[in-house]
C-alpha cells in the first residue's frame, strides 16, 4: 500500500480541531511543556487538511493533543505538524489507536476506546492487530466495559489482578468471588499489599452496585455475621490453607530433587570439564552452597 505523502507545516492552533479529546494527568502534561520549552518539540503533530467552502481550511487532529496544550501553554500561536491526506473517519480511528497502544499504562479512559472502536464496526481480531494484543484480551475488555467495571480495568492496567481474574468477578456472585480470589491468592496471581487493594476494591464495587454481602476478609458493619456464616469463612480459610500447603510441600520436594541432581552433574568428572570448557562452570553464590552442603 503507498504510503501518503508527509510534509511538515507551522499550522495555526485555532485552525486545529480535535476529533477525539481526552483528559489529561497535570503532572505529565507539566513534564511535556517542560521539556519543550527546554529542547523544544522532538516530534511533530500529526493532522489531516481539510479545505472548506469558501476557501478556508481546517485541520483534524490526528495525534498529539498533549504537545498542542503544550504549545499553548507556552504561549505559541502555532505548531509544526505533519499534514497528512486522510479521511475525518480514518483520522479518528487512527487517533482512538494512538490513545489505547501508548507504551505507558493506558488507563481506564483510553481503554474505553477499545469499545469505540467496537461500535464503530471493528472485529476483535482487527482491534488488536491495530494496537497490538490479542484478540482475546480485546473481548475481555469489552466485555469489562459493557458490564461498567471500570474499577476492575483499573486493577488490570496497574497490574493488581491478571484480566481473567476480573472477568471471572465480573461474572460471579459472591461465593464464586471468595473462591475465586482464595485460588488466585494461592497460586500467586494476587501478592502482598494487593490483597488489601483488591479487598478495598470489591468493597466499592459492591457499594455501587448495592450489593449488602459479607465483605471479602472481613465482616460488613451493616450488621453481625451469623454463626453460620462464620463458620463459613473459617471452612474457606482452612482449605485455602491447606492449598497452600500442598503447594509448598511441592515446591520443597522439586527444589530438593533439583539440588540432588545438580550435586551428582557436580560430582561427574566428564560432565564438569565440558562445563569449563563453556565457560559454564559457575552458579549462584546461594545455589552454589546449597548443592556443596548437600540436601538439608
Amino acid at each position: 500500500m503507498d504510503q501518503p505523502d508527509i510534509i511538515v507545516e507551522m499550522i495555526p492552533i485555532d485552525q486545529i480541531g480535535v476529533l477525539n479529546p481526552r483528559a489529561r494527568n497535570r503532572k505529565n502534561h507539566r513534564e511535556i511543556t517542560d521539556n519543550i520549552e527546554e529542547i523544544g518539540l522532538k516530534r511533530p503533530i500529526t493532522v489531516a487538511r481539510r479545505r472548506l467552502p469558501g476557501g478556508q481550511v481546517r485541520y483534524d487532529l490526528v495525534c498529539g493533543e498533549g504537545r498542542i496544550e503544550a504549545f499553548q501553554a507556552l504561549g505559541q500561536s502555532q505548531v509544526p505538524a505533519i499534514v497528512v491526506d486522510m479521511p475525518e473517519e480514518d483520522c479518528l480511528v487512527r487517533s482512538l489507536i494512538e490513545n489505547i497502544a501508548r507504551p505507558q499504562h493506558r488507563g481506564v479512559d483510553n481503554l474505553r476506546e477499545v469499545g469505540e472502536l467496537r461500535k464503530r464496526g471493528y472485529t476483535d481480531a482487527e482491534i488488536a492487530q491495530k494496537i497490538g494484543t490479542s484478540p482475546s484480551w480485546v473481548n475481555m475488555i469489552i466485555t469489562l466495559l459493557e458490564k461498567g467495571e471500570e474499577r476492575l480495568i483499573a486493577a488490570v492496567e496497574s497490574g493488581i489482578i491478571p484480566i481473567t481474574l476480573a472477568m471471572t468477578i465480573a461474572r460471579s456472585d459472591d461465593a464464586g468471588i471468595q473462591q475465586a480470589l482464595a485460588d488466585a491468592y494461592a497460586d500467586g496471581k494476587i501478592k502482598g499489599r494487593n490483597v488489601e487493594i483488591v479487598r478495598r476494591l470489591l468493597d466499592q464495587r459492591r457499594r455501587k452496585s448495592g450489593l449488602a454481602e459479607a465483605r471479602f476478609g472481613r465482616a460488613s458493619h451493616g450488621r453481625r455475621p451469623t454463626p453460620e456464616q462464620l463458620v463459613e469463612v473459617f471452612r474457606r480459610e482452612a482449605d485455602r490453607q491447606r492449598l497452600i500447603t500442598k503447594k509448598a510441600d511441592f515446591v520443597q520436594s522439586r527444589l530438593l530433587f533439583v539440588i540432588q541432581a545438580l550435586k551428582e552433574l557436580r560430582a561427574d568428572q566428564a560432565f564438569a570439564t565440558l562445563l569449563r570448557a563453556e565457560q559454564l562452570d559457575t552458579m549462584p553464590r546461594a545455589l552454589d552452597a546449597r548443592v556443596a552442603g548437600g540436601v538439608r
